[in-house]
């Protein structure tokens, strides 16, 4: 059963939350971050991406992009851009995007539920990407990125919920994207504790995003383990921080794939190859093609669209991972067709968070790449399913919108 506590969070100054908080690290590359904080020296990004403020063509990995990091934060708490909290709290954290709102509990998540398997992942890690986090977490003595985890609807959650956001909010803001951010504190130790009973019934929890931070947050934790061997069990660095949101707010977009050329193809032989697996389906003056259902797909390539619908002798719904959409492509066509083998690795192939739009598949068709796939959304069921079984999905399944802002809690393991 899912162990959970509160903590004293770090966070920003009410009046500078807006300009603290940023993007999740991971979203944005090292031009983008540094265009993001121009003339705004409050962003987490100084803390999170720490290698904007050093010399230009540092590696993200230098330890001095580390030690940087750990003393920005050290110094947003100085200048009071960070305060304290005096007790240990639970905190409500709601995003609103085109009037769908998602509402979650911030605490701090066990890290032996995790290695027990009760908060469950469905994506491998890349060790490259551990170490990263696993050092800024470490240098940093503190879980600097929330979690973004989910659960089955609880309606005793929700109640709570319900009536602690009647109160004043102490952020209220919204970003430059338009999305708006709301937290409220839980100070009540009643009501604490009975959040705490009620996850602790809940049977599982599910890595939605973040599985690079979690890894390396447990990591953290057991590296902290070994250093104090008589430690105690509440001790902060077995509990990492997370957001904890229903299931059933949540919204997974699209995540589509585009690839470099045609693996020397002809248009008229890829047509061929492709009709062995999919009824095809020519969309003649249609600008761009969102996929309806399941199974079905978008391919543009040569200033045309069309519609791929899977045959259904090729799909095996018994199978959680070989029938999610991103392995009926990838096994298919992309790797037998485009001959993209491991998408993990191959540069001939690039992801696009369907937050951009279709028109960013047709802008890359038509600027720098050869085809473009526009796919169906995973759904928050397939996830949970595959995380049940102890599988995982192929690489960018998922893309959850809105974004966990980074910044606005951070939780020092001491």
């Amino acid at each position: 059963m899912a162990k959970i506590k509160a903590f004293k969070a770090i966070r920003p100054e009410e009046n500078l939350a807006n300009k603290v908080a940023a993007l999740p690290y991971d979203v944005m590359n090292y031009e983008e971050a540094k265009e993001m904080v121009k003339g705004n020296p409050y962003s987490f990004l100084h803390i999170d991406r720490a290698e904007i403020d050093l010399e230009q063509g540092i590696t993200p990995y230098d330890k001095k992009v580390y030690e940087k990091a750990k003393n920005n934060l050290q110094e947003f708490r100085d200048k009071g851009i960070f305060i304290t909290d005096e007790k240990q709290n639970i905190y409500v954290y709601r995003q609103i995007m085109d009037g769908r709102a998602q509402t979650g509990i911030v605490c701090c998540t066990s890290i032996d539920d995790y290695l027990n398997g009760i908060v469950k992942k469905h994506e491998y890690t890349r060790e490259d990407k551990e170490i990263d986090r696993i050092n800024h977490v470490d240098y940093c003595n503190a879980n600097t990125g929330p979690i973004f985890l989910t659960y089955k609807r609880q309606h005793e959650i929700d109640k709570i919920v319900e009536e602690e956001t009647k109160k004043s909010p102490i952020y209220n803001f919204s970003s430059e994207d338009r999305i708006t951010h709301m937290v409220w504190v839980i100070d009540d130790d009643k009501i604490i504790k009975k959040i705490i009973d009620i996850f602790e019934k809940i049977p599982s929890l599910y890595i939605a995003d973040g599985h690079h931070r979690t890894a390396a947050a447990i990591k953290v934790g057991q590296m902290r383990r070994e250093q104090n061997p008589d430690f105690k069990h509440d001790a902060e660095f077995n509990y990492f921080l997370s957001v904890l949101y229903p299931a059933e707010e949540l919204k997974i977009f699209d995540y589509n794939r585009v690839v470099k050329d045609l693996n020397g193809l002809t248009l008229e032989r890829l047509l061929y190859k492709v009709a062995a697996y999919f009824e095809v389906e020519k969309l003649e003056g249609v600008q761009e093609y969102r996929p309806e259902e399941r199974h079905s797909f978008g391919m543009y390539v040569e200033g045309c669209w069309y519609k791929l619908k899977a045959k259904h002798d090729n799909i095996d719904e018994k199978d959680a991972v070989a029938s999610l959409d991103v392995s009926i492509l990838q096994d298919a066509l992309l790797n037998p067709i485009l001959g993209i083998k491991d998408p993990r690795k191959d540069d001939r192939i690039e992801f696009v968070g369907g937050i951009r739009g279709i028109k960013e598949l047709t802008k890359r068709v038509n600027s720098d790449m050869k085809i473009a796939f526009s796919m169906y959304p995973t759904s928050i069921e397939e996830l949970m399913k595959i995380a049940d079984e102890k599988k995982v999905m192929p690489p960018k399944s998922t893309w959850f919108e809105p974004k966990i802002r980074s910044g606005l809690f951070i939780h020092s393991l001491q």
